[in-house]
Order: C-alpha cells, then sequence, then structure tokens
C-alpha cells in the first residue's frame, strides 16, 4: 500500500464549500473512515454475541485505521465492483490477518453477513450525522446574530418592497426576524431527520444474519447494537430500495440553503451602492476585483447564493434516484445517490459557514434606510390616508384620495412629497383633519403594524436559536 493521498478535488470550482472543515467531514477520506468505521464496529458486535472470535474486535479496530489505505487506488479499483466498499474489504482483510499474530482468525468477523450496500448506507448516514451536527452549530450561530438583529432593529424604520416596487413602511428587524424564522424552520427539519442503520444482507432478507446468529440472538438484535456503537437509529426492517431517509436528508439540506439564499438575496441587493441600506463584513483580501480595484464585492452573499441555486437539482437527483430502485437492489440508481448526497452535505455546510460569518458581522446603514424610505415620502402612507380619511370624506371619499394620489405621481419624483401632503390638504377639510392627525398619518414609523409583536412572537416561538450567548456585535452607522 502506498502513502495516502489527499482528496483529488480541493473545490477549486466550487468556493462556497472549499473549506478544510468542508473537506475533513465530506470528503474521500471521510467516507472512507466512515465505512471502516462499520466495519469495525460490526467486529465489535460479532464479538460481543459470541459470533466471532474473542480479540477479533481489536484487531479489525486497529485495522480500520484510514491512514493506512489508498484513497486514489481503492477509487480507481471500485470500478471492478461499481462501489469502494468491495476493493476496501480486500485491503482490510489483508490489514487483519497482517495484524492477527496471534491466530485468532479475526478476519471472519470482517464484513460476515454483510453486503456493501448495507456497509456504505450506513457509513453515508454516518457521514451525514456527523455533518449535521457541524451544520446545526453553524445555524444556530446565524440565527443567534439574526435574533440579535432582530430585537436592536425591531424601531428601524425602512421600506418594504412588493414586486420590486415600494410597498409600506416596514421595520428593518422584522425583516432579520423572518429571516431568522425562515432558518429556524430549516434547521427543525435536519434536528428531526433519522440516521438509519442497515444490514439487510444480500437481498435484503437477512438470510446470512439468521444463519449466523444461530439461535443465541437474531439479527435484528445484531442490527440494533450495530445502530448503537454508530449512534445510529435503529430500525425495524432493512430499507434497501427505500430511499426515504436519504430524499429527507436531501429536502432538509436543501431548505436550509434555501433559508440561506433568500437572506443572502436581500443582502445583495440591499448592498448595492444605489441602495447601500447593508454592508458585508469587511475582511483583508475578501472581496476584490481582479481588474476594478476599487470593488468591495459581497462575496459572502454571492457564494451562499450559488450554493442556494446549486442545491435543489442536487434533491431532485436524490428523487429520481429514489424512484428508479428496481427490484430488491438497484442497478444504478443507488450509485446514483452518493455523489448527489454529498455535493448537497458540501453545499450547506459551505454555505452555513459563509452565512454564519455574514450575520455576525452585519452592518446596518439605518441613516440609508431612512433615505430610501423618503424617496416615496409621505405617498408611500396613502394606504393609511385612507383608512383614516375616507370616512371623513363621505360617499366618493375613496375616489377623491385616489384623485389625489394619481395627480401627485404626475408631479416630478423630487417634488412628489410636497405635492401630495398639498393636494391632500386641499382634498380635506381642516376641520374634519387637523394638521397635527395628518401628520401623524404621514409618520412612517406609525404605520408599522403588528411589526414588534410579529418580532417577539417570532423569536419567542424558537427560544432555543435565539441563544443571546451566541450572539456576535453587528456593526451599525
Amino acid at each position: 500500500m502506498t502513502a495516502p493521498l489527499p482528496d483529488g478535488d480541493f473545490g477549486l470550482l466550487s468556493p462556497v464549500s472549499a473549506a478544510p472543515r468542508v473537506t475533513a467531514l465530506t470528503g474521500d477520506r471521510a467516507v472512507l473512515a466512515a465505512i471502516l468505521r462499520v466495519e469495525a464496529a460490526w467486529a465489535g458486535v460479532l464479538e460481543e454475541a459470541s459470533l466471532a472470535p474473542a480479540g477479533s474486535a481489536a484487531v479489525v479496530a486497529a485495522a480500520a485505521d484510514v491512514d493506512r489505505y489508498d484513497l486514489a487506488g481503492i477509487a480507481v479499483r471500485a470500478q471492478g465492483g461499481a462501489n469502494p466498499v468491495i476493493p476496501l474489504l480486500a485491503d482490510l482483510r489483508a490489514r487483519v490477518t497482517t495484524l492477527d499474530t496471534e491466530g485468532l482468525g479475526a478476519s471472519a468477523a470482517v464484513h460476515a453477513s454483510l453486503t456493501s450496500q448495507d456497509v456504505l448506507d450506513s457509513a453515508l448516514m454516518l457521514l451525514a450525522s456527523d455533518a449535521v451536527a457541524e451544520l446545526l452549530a453553524e445555524v444556530r450561530e446565524s440565527t443567534a446574530a439574526l435574533a440579535g438583529l432582530a430585537e436592536r432593529h425591531r424601531d428601524t424604520v425602512c421600506v418594504g418592497r412588493s414586486l420590486t416596487q415600494h410597498s409600506l413602511p416596514y421595520s428593518f428587524g422584522l425583516r432579520a426576524a423572518q429571516w431568522f424564522a425562515g432558518l429556524v424552520d430549516a434547521a427543525a427539519r435536519l434536528e428531526s431527520l433519522e440516521f438509519p442503520v442497515q444490514t439487510g444482507g444480500a437481498a435484503g432478507t437477512l438470510a446470512a444474519g439468521t444463519a449466523l446468529a444461530g439461535p443465541a440472538s437474531t439479527p435484528f438484535e445484531l442490527s440494533d447494537r450495530l445502530a448503537a456503537s454508530l449512534g445510529l437509529d435503529p430500525v425495524a426492517a432493512p430499507w434497501h430500495t427505500n430511499r426515504l431517509a436519504v430524499t429527507a436528508l436531501g429536502d432538509a439540506l436543501t431548505a436550509v440553503t434555501d433559508a440561506a439564499g433568500k437572506i443572502a438575496g436581500d443582502v445583495l441587493f440591499l448592498s448595492r451602492p444605489e441602495v447601500a441600506e447593508l454592508s458585508e463584513p469587511v475582511a483583508p483580501g475578501r472581496g476584490g476585483s481582479s481588474a476594478m480595484p476599487h470593488k468591495q464585492n459581497p462575496v459572502l452573499s454571492v457564494l451562499v447564493r450559488s450554493a442556494a441555486l446549486q442545491a435543489p437539482a442536487l434533491a431532485a437527483q436524490l428523487h429520481l434516484a429514489a424512484a428508479s430502485f428496481n427490484d430488491e437492489r438497484a442497478d444504478g440508481a443507488w450509485h446514483a445517490e452518493w455523489p448527489a448526497l454529498r455535493s448537497l452535505l458540501r453545499l450547506a455546510l459551505g454555505a452555513a459557514g459563509q452565512l454564519r460569518e455574514l450575520t455576525a458581522g452585519l452592518q446596518v446603514h439605518p441613516d440609508a434606510m431612512r433615505r430610501n424610505l423618503d424617496l416615496f415620502g409621505p405617498l408611500l402612507l396613502s394606504e393609511a390616508v385612507g383608512a383614516a380619511v375616507a370616512p371623513l370624506l363621505g360617499d366618493g371619499g375613496r375616489a377623491r384620495l385616489q384623485e389625489v394620489v394619481d395627480r401627485t405621481l404626475q408631479a416630478p419624483a423630487a417634488e412628489r412629497g410636497a405635492t401630495y401632503r398639498s393636494l391632500l390638504r386641499e382634498a380635506v377639510p381642516a376641520d374634519a383633519l387637523t394638521d397635527e392627525r395628518l401628520e401623524e398619518l404621514l409618520d412612517p414609523a406609525n404605520y408599522l403594524g403588528q411589526s414588534g409583536g410579529i418580532i417577539r412572537r417570532l423569536l419567542d416561538a424558537r427560544p432555543g436559536f435565539a441563544d443571546p450567548a451566541l450572539q456576535k456585535g453587528v456593526s451599525d452607522d
């Protein structure tokens, strides 16, 4: 065996997931290590049940050192059996035989009664479980930061937008709270996932397991012991062709990238120089351009959005594969799962890391928010004015107010605020609407509805994801 090689794919064209921690959790070395963990744990289960020679589990565990195996060589040899377990088993058995200096017959404990799909399904669930735990930790930091933004900016007035146009006064705190809620609800799907063990044997009948276990135990008990040893979920029966666990995992990962993509998309728009309501955190070497030295690109949001745009197709690939699992063991559909699932894990992990940094250091510019809010001036409050004033004008009141709006829109943009005030004052008698009351109606801070209450309800409904201890300092103007 040659010295171990690093992953051939360093993520040169996948910058969102090109991070050491992502590779450590999902790279080829991590996959191989997970397969070896399954084989070593199974040997331990068999020895504990007196179905393998005493001491064999320790030998297999010693042999299951991922650094002793040639990743590149196993990958090439996997073409011979269409999966990496087969060539790895040959190497593992040879390694066990070498280490079995006392002649225990420890190789008999390797892979006994299992099939390749059992090991690889269990290994990928193990890999996914570890990755999801890390992903949830990243997400919690982002949700805590977003909760902090929501609290600090519950009264920061900005403009709401509908179909790309200014709609009504809004609260930036509410926007952050909605980001928070979307990300938390996606994370809740991750928390509800199960990561099932697989031990069905060649055709999913547990025939070899039944013969191996004999009268002392059942293959179901052995399966449960393996699940407990690996920290996976026990199952009622093998699931070789029932891929709901895989598609549920893919859907949950995609929900996280969806929620992260929504945040990134908003930040990308709001950080445009002509909008300038938000800025990404600045760091040396980040956001530069190869041709334009003046640029400070919002690259964190760009990378998060890139993950959100890729993930749905990968989730669809998992569903397509699941729908094509023919017979009792699939001929290609199973194999099509592996790269799609790993890519989803990588994208979600990478996006979560970028989002954590984005939310922790997001710069908020209330002055710019107010400037943009004032672009439409008091005309933005036409809904509030209509609700309060139309009844004062009797029949035709709403039509008269609409005429005021229509005439205002004909004025130059810079003059619309004054025009609306003037026309409104002409249309409504002072004895029906005082100047003081009119100014109250035209103050955007007075037309935020239940924004504060919505923020409170969104945060209170998800307390575990709003931990103040995780909140980072956010820079405001």
